[in-house]
Formats: structure tokens, sequence, C-alpha cells
């Protein structure tokens, strides 16, 4: 496996330095992609530590209506596959070193073919990929183990313990735990066995487990992070580009809105 991964290098360094890692998610091109060139590095000096991209589908079934909404408005201003990798190359080109993850369905990928789209992935600059519609032993095959690519999978509460074990044994980089059922969105409480979910996840896998799907304030954030290795915000800040969209105000709001997040998360 490659050792140079930013993934790899991003958690050993928050271990070492006793911090937690604040991930955070928005829809490549949404309002479109010249805004997502400027808002990752804009989220990454407001703290956020790795930065999930959604590849825009027109059916994401895992996502609420917020996140629904944001690959609506990414479709709708003509965001494709090709133009997301163009994204992240260029990046990559502008010195913006932040890890990156795709988070995608796998149908656009299938559409593209797996294997270029790994490859062109990797090539690009890109350190992760969650599919989320397939399962992790089909998206292992035909690729060679060890790739350049970490495999992120994702557990839900109703994942069956022998499932769980099953799932971990496949990934890499980190493991991605939904702290509710359902699909994704903003949630007020946090459900009162996520303790004891995530101490088991740790006891299934030497892999950084990081908690997402809801986290709205840095209260929360903060009380996931004492708990887990990562937190991951995301339907927060797709909502907030929904209201502000291309509006001068969406980076500083955004990064003023993440900014006491991070502090609440790397000070856990």
């Amino acid at each position: 496996m490659n050792s140079s991964n930013r993934i790899d290098e991003l958690f050993a360094r928050l271990k070492k330095e006793k911090r937690k890692a604040l991930v955070a998610y928005l829809v490549a091109g949404d309002p479109d992609l010249e805004t997502t060139a400027r808002l990752v590095p804009a989220l990454a000096e407001a703290g956020a530590d790795l930065i999930e991209l959604g590849i825009p589908f027109s059916d994401p079934l895992a996502d609420g209506i917020v996140n629904q909404l944001g690959c609506q408005r990414a479709l709708e201003a003509g965001t494709t596959l090709p133009g997301v990798l163009k994204l992240v190359e260029r990046l990559r080109h502008e010195k913006c070193n932040v890890p990156l993850v795709f988070f995608t369905y796998y149908n656009p990928v299938f559409a593209y073919g797996r294997q270029k789209f790994e490859s062109d992935a990797v090539r690009a600059g890109a350190d992760g990929l969650l599919l989320l519609d397939l399962p992790p032993e089909e998206a292992a095959q035909d690729l060679p183990p060890g790739g350049d690519l970490r495999r992120i999978v994702l557990v839900a509460p109703t994942t069956p313990e022998a499932r769980v074990r099953t799932l971990v044994s496949s990934a890499s980089g980190f493991v991605y735990y939904v702290s509710r059922e359902g699909v994704t969105g903003m949630q007020q409480n946090l459900p009162t066995t996520l303790g004891e979910k995530v101490s088991f996840l740790k006891k299934s896998t030497p892999l950084p487990v990081c908690v997402g799907f809801g986290i709205s304030n840095p209260e929360q954030a903060g009380q996931v992070a004492s708990l887990a290795d990562g937190v991951v915000v995301g339907s927060a800040i797709v909502d907030r580009i929904g209201k502000l969209g291309r509006s001068p105000q969406l980076i500083p709001e955004i990064t003023s809105f993440l900014r006491p997040i991070a502090q609440a998360v790397h000070s856990a």
C-alpha cells in the first residue's frame, strides 16, 4: 500500500498530537465548480482536516433533502464526473494539499469505467473513495489490492456485528460511522448508544473511526470528537451553500460557521 497517502499521514499526525479530525462534506459543483474550487481551500483554512467531495448523481438514495438539492444544483450547473476530476487536478496544481475523498454512488463510476475512474482519480490527486451503494466485496473485485485510493466504508447503527467485521476488514483510510439510521440530514440530538457503538467499532478495526450524519453545531461536534477519531459535518454546510448560492458572502459565512466547530473538534 502506498505509504504517502494523505489520509494515512493526516491520522498518524493527529494521533501523535492527540487531536481529532474535522471532515467537511460538500457536493462538487454546488453551486458550480468554480465556487467549489474556492470553497475547498477556504474550508481547509477554517480548520477542515479532510474534505469529502460528493460526486453529484440524479438519484442519491442515501441522502436527505438538503444533500439531494445540492446534487440537483450541481447537475443543473452542468457538473460531470470528468469536470470533478479536473477540479481536483486544479486544486492540487494550486498547492491545496488537504486530503480529498470522493463520496459517490456507483452509477456515475460504472458509466465512466471503474478502473479508468480509479486510475484517473489517483492521477488527479484524490486520496480516498467511498462507494455508497456498492458492497465492499464487489468494490474489491477486479482491483489490485492495496491500490493508491483508500477504501472508506460506511457502517450504520443497524449493521450486524458480524457484518461490521467483514466491512472493516476490507477498509483502508478510515471507517465512516453513520450516527443515525436513515438518510443524511441535520439532527437536534445525538443518539444515546453512540458511545458503545463507536467503542465496538474501535475494537473491531485499527483504522480511525469518523462519525457523521447530523452534526451541525460546536457542542455536538465536541461530544462526538470525545468518542471518535473524527467528526463529519456535511448537511449543515450544503444547507448554507443552498441558501447563499453564488453570493459574495458564501465563503465568509461558511468559514465563520466552520471555525468554532473545528475548534471544538480539535480541543476535544
